[in-house]
């Protein structure tokens, strides 16, 4: 059974959540302010943490921070905020995904089956990928580059298996998004750029991702 921890300071939305997951099979667990939600993150050990960026004692964007030095556990964003800028400031602290309120919570429980679907099946297959470079071990989610682990969130680990898997193939951002975050998603493309810039500072060598202007991405280290 997989768990599901929401952090959100404003009860009707806790509540409503929960009650279109509970149905749904997974064990709920709840915090309303950001210290105790990074304590039931570390007590639980939730497979997926849904996340409101406005939260009292420490702030979303703090807890996310915070989280994200110990744990790679995929994290939704709730925000009431529109500005492109403050979505972007999310994903760039560590988030996998975001909802802007106000938000259908159908639409919210179909992000998290696909999410937790895909984190359990994993997607494609489950060959090493060997590179001159860069090693991809789908069974373990391990990444190695010039045989140094490289930390990567799910999100990071997904999208770099995927382009792996299509070497010398441009992939649109469309593409990316249908292999990694599922044909559900609703948000917005630019997601994507975000958790490739982050891939390419932590492989330390940008040019093993190509960016084709106006297309789309190429994975470009050699093939062994």
């Amino acid at each position: 059974m997989a768990k599901i921890l929401i952090i959100d300071d404003e009860p009707s939305i806790v509540k409503l959540v929960s009650a279109y997951l509970q149905p749904e099979g997974y064990e709920v667990y709840t915090a309303a302010d950001g210290i105790a939600g990074l304590k039931a993150a570390r007590a639980y050990k939730p497979d997926l943490v849904v996340l409101d960026i406005m939260l009292p004692g420490i702030d979303g964007l703090e807890l996310l921070s915070r989280l994200r030095r110990e744990s790679d556990v995929y994290v939704i964003l709730l925000t009431a905020r529109t500005e492109e800028t403050d979505k972007i400031v999310g994903l760039s602290v560590g988030a996998d995904d975001y909802v802007t309120k106000p938000f259908s919570p159908r639409e919210l429980v179909a992000r998290i089956k696909a999410a937790l679907r895909r984190l359990k099946s994993g997607a494609g297959s489950n060959e090493i990928l060997a590179f001159k470079h860069v090693r991809i071990d789908p069974a373990a989610r391990t990444v190695t580059v010039n045989s140094i682990p490289v930390e990567l969130t799910a999100i990071e680990f997904d999208l770099l298996k995927t382009l792996a898997e299509h070497h010398g193939r441009v992939l649109t951002r469309e593409q990316l998004i249908e292999h990694v975050w599922g044909s559900n998603y609703y948000g917005e493309m630019r997601v994507v750029d975000v958790h490739l810039g982050h891939i390419r500072q932590k492989l330390g060598d940008e040019s093993l991702i190509a960016t084709v202007r106006g297309v789309g991405y190429r994975f470009e280290d050699e093939v062994l």
